[in-house]
């Protein structure tokens, strides 16, 4: 393919080349085509970053009795009850916590008696089931999510089904986006490099109480 063309020519045709294909793998690597599979993901448990749950304390006036029902080690739970709220934590999983309750599917659950709000980062693949569960449960529902959950839902398949729910039926009251990378939420158990999220995220607040249209804001952590 190169016969016939100079020496010039040719240097700038693979120099092309290169860019072209450094440019094919940077956008695989930031579409995160490489993160883990499902099965690698066992438990789905990636804990919140503490610098997200504070961010949401300087916009959200969150009531007293709170429920995190995706708990894992407690990350939110803990910055919630450090600024005085009282938190019941659950999970499916027994993650050690002896101040938490263990195997309880939340998929099941009805609302803890006196809780005012559930607030959690879902597992991923159970988000919509989670949302659309916690929302017809609770008047307050804040979640940890993708900023990419708020432009999908097309498609006859039960997820996206689910998603029109959560976001035409009963469309969030505010959403906050995080205006850079949280830092990255790690499986649990990971010993690698730590690094920032390649993915933007942002709280979703579901309010019974609020009229009008979606609200979106950008926050810091």
């Amino acid at each position: 393919m190169l016969a016939g063309l100079s020496g010039a020519k040719r240097q700038r045709r693979r120099s092309r080349r290169r860019r072209f294909l450094l440019c094919v793998v940077m956008l695989d690597m930031s579409s995160q085509s490489r993160r883990h599979s499902l099965a690698e993901r066992g438990n789905d448990l990636y804990e919140t970053p503490p610098v997200a749950v504070h961010a949401l304390l300087r916009v959200e006036k969150l009531r007293h009795q709170l429920w995190e029902p995706a708990c894992g080690h407690g990350s939110i739970v803990d910055v919630l009850r450090a600024r005085g709220h009282e938190v019941i934590g659950s999970d499916l999983i027994n993650y050690g916590r002896p101040d938490f309750f263990s195997r309880r599917d939340f998929l099941m659950e009805k609302l803890p008696r006196g809780c005012e709000a559930i607030v959690t980062n879902p597992p991923f693949k159970l988000v919509e089931e989670f949302v659309a569960h916690a929302i017809d449960l609770c008047p307050l529902v804040v979640m940890l999510l993708r900023l990419a959950f708020f432009e999908a839902g097309a498609g006859p398949t039960q997820k996206a089904a689910l998603r029109r729910y959560v976001l035409d039926e009963h469309p969030p009251a505010r959403i906050h986006v995080f205006r850079l990378r949280l830092p990255m939420m790690h499986r649990a158990e990971w010993a690698g490099r730590k690094a920032n999220s390649g993915m933007a995220f942002a709280w979703y607040v579901w309010d019974r109480g609020h009229s009008g249209p979606t609200v979106i804001d950008r926050i810091s952590w």
